[in-house]
């Protein structure tokens, strides 16, 4: 029946305003996640609500099918009927949640529905009669139950399946225009029930089959997005969801790739555990793994370089990137390259690493650095070349719904790897590097590692102004970020 087949649509409506949440496309071989994501209770609250919104605003526009049949109506017997050109005038659902069936998937519950609509009807009956006009029909009290199973299919992407329906409809009233309606208006209490009947057959197969018409949509969802011209992310389940009475929980992969060029790194991601909590609406684990990850990809892609220019120091400093400063320590620069500018490269030879701590991040690094005297035609002299160790800690942080880290020095060690001057002692230096570091490396990075939360990227994920987010850390491998909803009243939908 056609309000069947509307109830239908708001079943898979809100499964997929709320698999919005919680399917995060395919899975692959990897045995641990690089990142685990928890949706509480309350997270599928909040989008429960947010789902059924968008069901009230999304019924009032559908497109109805056309439908038709034959029932027996005493005391005129056999009876065709078709009914077309049907819209939705009014449309209500009072009561709705969403349970946790564990090791299963959800039970979506609609209860005191009810949808008024008209159309145009047309009958046969007694083999040579025909008739038509138009009707209004209001069915109330209409409630549905369907548990919905939430699998992964073999390619890794999110199945769903429909394992329990149950539904009942209250009445159905019908009333007809036009041609000979003021005698089937006289058996309408007829009519009602059969419509009644009719309804509460077909509402938990259409319901079914909505939820089966997911999968289609659910196997084309994407499985990279790009972060930039050279990385992208595959923020992909490693399994099947794993549905608890109180949460759900996803484990993604959570892997950076080269663009067009997935390698994996050398490197396997190590098991850990969301925090025992559900008092936040949503927590998302990250371990070392994901990070590490990417620092493989921008170290193939051979961007973790800096070149470092006397204008990118602070005017206050006494330190100038020039041949005069390096020639109070290394004599032989200020004698062969007197008055020039000088330019330093600094670049990663080995891929950075990051430990989790406590509240903090450790990234060990090595590199080398090298210094060039800008020759008066521009051209590059090259003056030595240092190693160099450097351990920085990463304190994560979010302000104005933004993420970001504050990298701070925490110890540097300087080897001399080559010279084109002669031998010198590196020890002088040091102070040098370090103030370069401090003023100029390390704000750099800083300024990198900011990730605006609400950003045009496909990962980056939209935080209504009503949420507030904030950092936890898992040690000793894993760091994490939870939603919360702010405080605040919540309208039943009507």
């Amino acid at each position: 029946m056609s309000s069947g087949r509307t109830v239908a649509s708001a079943a898979e409506m809100f499964l997929c305003c709320w698999l919005g949440l919680v399917a995060l496309i395919p899975t692959t071989l990897s045995t641990n996640p690089g990142v685990k994501v928890r949706l509480t209770e309350k997270g599928i609250e909040y989008g429960r609500q947010l789902g059924m919104a968008v069901i009230q605003q999304k019924l009032r526009s559908i497109k109805i099918p056309d439908f038709s049949g034959t029932e027996e109506v005493s005391p005129i017997g056999k009876v065709q009927y078709s009914l077309s050109n049907m819209h939705i005038v009014n449309v209500g659902l009072p009561k709705s949640s969403v349970d946790l069936v564990p090791g299963t998937g959800v039970t979506l519950s609609i209860g005191d529905a009810f949808i008024s609509l008209n159309g145009n009807w047309r009958v046969k009956y007694l083999r040579i009669i025909k008739d038509s006009g138009s009707f209004d029909l209001n069915v109330n009290g209409l409630s549905i139950a369907t548990t919905i199973s939430i699998k992964s299919d073999e390619t890794g992407r999110p199945a769903v399946s429909t394992a329990s329906c149950s539904a009942t409809v209250g009445s159905a009233k019908v009333k007809f225009h036009g041609g000979a309606s003021w005698l089937y208006n006289l058996f309408t209490t007829f009519i009602d029930k059969a419509l009644r009947n009719a309804l509460q057959k077909q509402i938990c197969p259409l319901v079914a089959d909505a939820v089966s018409d997911l999968n289609p949509q659910l196997k084309t969802l994407n499985v990279l997005a790009k972060v930039d011209k050279y990385a992208e992310i595959e923020y992909s389940m490693v399994s099947s969801p794993t549905v608890l009475k109180s949460s759900i929980d996803l484990s993604l992969k959570g892997e950076f790739y080269n663009i067009g060029k997935h390698q994996e790194p050398p490197f396997s991601p190590a098991a850990f555990n969301l925090p025992p909590q559900n008092s936040n609406m949503l927590y998302i684990g990250m371990s070392a793994f994901t990070v590490n990850s990417a620092a493989f990809v921008y170290n193939n892609a051979g961007v973790l370089s800096l070149s470092v220019t006397d204008d990118m120091i602070p005017k206050s400093s006494p330190i100038r990137l020039n041949t005069k400063t390096f020639g109070a320590f290394i004599p032989q620069i200020a004698k062969q390259f007197p008055g020039l500018m000088m330019k330093l490269l600094v670049k990663t030879v080995k891929i950075p690493t990051l430990t989790f701590e406590p509240n903090n991040a450790t990234v060990q690094a090595t590199t080398t650095v090298t210094a060039f005297a800008i020759q008066t035609n521009s051209t590059l002299s090259p003056l030595f070349v240092l190693n160099l160790e450097a351990s920085v800690s990463a304190r994560m942080f979010v302000s104005e719904m933004k993420l970001a880290a504050a990298v701070t020095l925490n110890k540097m060690d300087l080897t001399l790897a080559k010279s084109y001057v002669g031998d010198f002692q590196v020890g002088p230096l040091e102070n040098v590097f370090q103030g370069v570091l401090k003023w100029v490396v390390i704000p750099t990075v800083n300024g990198e590692l900011i990730l605006t939360l609400n950003s045009k990227e496909d990962f980056s994920p939209k935080v209504p102004k009503r949420i507030s987010i904030c950092i936890f850390s898992m040690h000793p491998k894993s760091w994490g970020i939870l939603y919360k909803q702010l405080e605040g009243p919540t309208q039943s939908i009507q």
